[in-house]
């Protein structure tokens, strides 16, 4: 049966920016859900200081649960090799925080999508420097996941790979046993395309997967794939909302990665209303989970 994370979706800016909310405060209101594991995100501010790698680790371990995932954001598509080395030395440098805190996956993306790069040089460059990072992974016992995201905070730009034909190019180009996908429902709504069509492509290369939901605040689905990559829609027309109550069809979801036999990480990217909305995604899920993968199959 796949194991069940939270991601401190509303509690980033606490978090990564302002540093009104410690990371202890946040492991002990997340360990009180019925959860296995906390997801970690490497750009929350403690995480500058080595020496609380292995002292998060011990805390969340200490409550019988793990940090299967860690979030991050390298940028891979820049033309200039120099700037694509740095983002590679940043990336080797998260896959020891990984294993430090007892990781079993570290996120990648492609970089953002700079007007000046082609789709094919984008591609390029994008798959070059992951292939680059997943000998250092591999040594550590860390698979590398690429996601379908939509755009990190600090960009300028989109994310390269948000689209789904030149996401599935890119995932193909990448060949390698710690190497998969983190598949994201909701990010396909962003990008205009359907989440099942995109699951159904690379479900055997999803080895975890972030759980989320949103519902329209405006329009149609038909007006947000009108809007180009979805950028606009992300912060206009789409919200996030409690998991089971928005637009992803959580049974066809469930029932395709049942189909090609996955068993990884689920992890909780919503609750941006608090605790008792994350409280109810985690219940609906666990629900869900027992129906396609019962405890006694």
């Amino acid at each position: 049966m796949p194991q069940l994370a939270a991601f401190p979706k509303a509690f980033m800016q606490a978090l990564c920016q302002d540093g009104t909310m410690r990371v202890s405060e946040w492991i002990e209101l997340a360990v009180k859900l019925d959860i296995d594991g906390l997801e970690w995100y490497a750009g929350f501010l403690e995480m500058a200081d080595e020496c609380n790698w292995s002292r998060f680790r011990q805390q969340v371990e200490d409550h019988g649960k793990v940090i299967p995932m860690l979030c991050c954001s390298p940028d891979f598509t820049h033309p200039d090799v120099a700037f694509r080395q740095k983002e590679m030395a940043k990336q080797k440098n998260w896959i020891d925080m990984a294993h430090t805190l007892g990781c079993s996956y570290c996120r990648v993306l492609s970089g953002q999508r700079r007007p000046e790069v082609s789709m094919q040089e984008g591609i390029n460059l994008a798959a070059e420097s992951i292939a680059a990072c997943l000998p250092y992974a591999q040594e550590r016992g860390i698979t590398l996941i690429l996601e379908n995201h939509y755009k990190d905070d600090f960009w300028e730009y989109p994310e390269f790979a948000q689209k789904m034909d030149v996401f599935w190019a890119l995932v193909q180009q990448v060949q390698h046993p710690n190497f998969g996908v983190n598949y994201d429902p909701s990010n396909a709504y962003l990008a205009g395309d359907d989440p099942l069509e995109l699951l159904r492509l690379v479900a055997k290369r999803v080895v975890t997967m972030h759980a989320s939901d949103r519902y329209l605040m405006e329009g149609t689905l038909e007006d947000l794939r009108k809007e180009e990559g979805g950028s606009a829609g992300y912060a206009k027309r789409l919200r996030h909302g409690e998991i089971g109550k928005g637009l992803n069809d959580y049974d066809a979801i469930f029932s395709e990665l049942k189909k090609v036999g996955f068993n990884g990480w689920i992890s909780i990217e919503d609750g941006v209303e608090g605790m008792e909305q994350l409280e109810r995604s985690v219940t609906f899920l666990r629900r869900k989970m027992a129906e396609y993968w019962p405890a006694d199959k």
